[in-house]
């Protein structure tokens, strides 16, 4: 705490021999951020630009990658700052920024994902009412609710504990999260409760409702021609590896919360790395390389620069 200027900072004691290896760190996590943003970033205007692209699953598709450029700027940039820094410190109301924009993004990715298992379900098993189901209107309601929803839900608790009285100040993590929970000397069973309803809510719904979609997809597909499973597996496919990916990783940052004191730091550092990296990383490469138009465009992109 500052009593001169009323602040409170949080040390965030997550990092490994930041000292010995912060210019390693820093090189390795710059490098990962900027593959982000150039890969998420390409595929998007590639959707943008081509009008063949305007389909309510390549919107999705756009929508989720901007997703993930959003939710790494939320950690990257406070991240590098602390590998160069002496004191990796953060203010208890910029941490609690951090824990909402971190879930409101996280969260969004389940429903964007659920939104797109909407769409396939329609497309393969309701093809003839597709295009009166999936309209312009119906897309920008889910995209809406998408990112409106995580953000109001995961807000009431952030609000709630930003005048909580703090008896701890030091974080086990590299990031903010949930772990500020353990900073409170009395925590709230009404928050606890409450954002036990809001993980139902955003994540174990959702997770329900693309099970129970995909599912009627396979059965569907099973009982169709060759050409309805080929175009299930296509389309699917990619969206189902998004799903699992993002699942284990949401799944991990829940563990290491819960095994707060007795995960060993550098499995804890190593993970949380994972968490922040690996499914902005991934959504960009499992599109692009398994999508059959948004592949074709990188394809002809890439030659058009070789060429020049």
């Amino acid at each position: 705490m500052n009593p001169d200027r009323n602040v409170t900072y949080i040390t965030l004691a997550g990092h490994v021999e930041v000292d010995k290896y912060r210019y390693l760190y820093f090189v390795i996590m710059s490098a990962a951020y900027a593959v982000i943003l150039c890969t998420n970033v390409t595929i998007v205007s590639l959707i943008v630009i081509h009008k063949n692209l305007h389909e309510p699953m390549y919107v999705f598709i756009a929508a989720l990658l901007m997703n993930s450029v959003f939710l790494s700027t939320a950690i990257y940039p406070k991240l590098l700052i602390d590998f160069l820094s002496k004191k990796q410190v953060i203010t208890y109301q910029a941490c609690l920024f951090q824990v909402f924009l971190f879930y409101a993004f996280s969260s969004s990715e389940f429903l964007l994902l659920a939104a797109m298992s909407y769409d396939r379900y329609v497309s393969i098993c309701k093809p003839l009412q597709y295009s009166m189901i999936m309209k312009k209107t119906t897309v920008t309601t889910f995209l809406f609710f998408a990112w409106l929803l995580p953000a109001c839900q995961v807000s009431v608790p952030v609000i709630g504990n930003a005048n909580t009285k703090l008896c701890k100040f030091s974080l086990n993590g590299i990031f903010c999260n949930n772990l500020v929970n353990f900073l409170h000397c009395v925590s709230s069973r009404a928050l606890s409760i409450y954002g036990l309803i809001v993980m139902f809510n955003v994540a174990l719904f959702p997770l329900l409702f693309i099970i129970f979609t995909y599912t009627r997809i396979l059965v569907i597909a099973h009982q169709s021609c060759r050409e309805v499973r080929k175009k299930a597996a296509q389309t699917c496919l990619p969206h189902l590896l998004v799903l699992i990916n993002h699942s284990c990783l949401f799944t991990f940052d829940m563990v290491i919360i819960r095994l707060e004191s007795d995960f060993p730091k550098t499995a804890r550092f190593i993970m949380t790395l994972q968490i922040v990296t690996l499914n902005s990383l991934c959504n960009p490469i499992v599109y692009g390389l398994k999508m059959k138009e948004i592949s074709k465009h990188l394809r002809k992109l890439f030659c058009r620069r070789k060429v020049n």
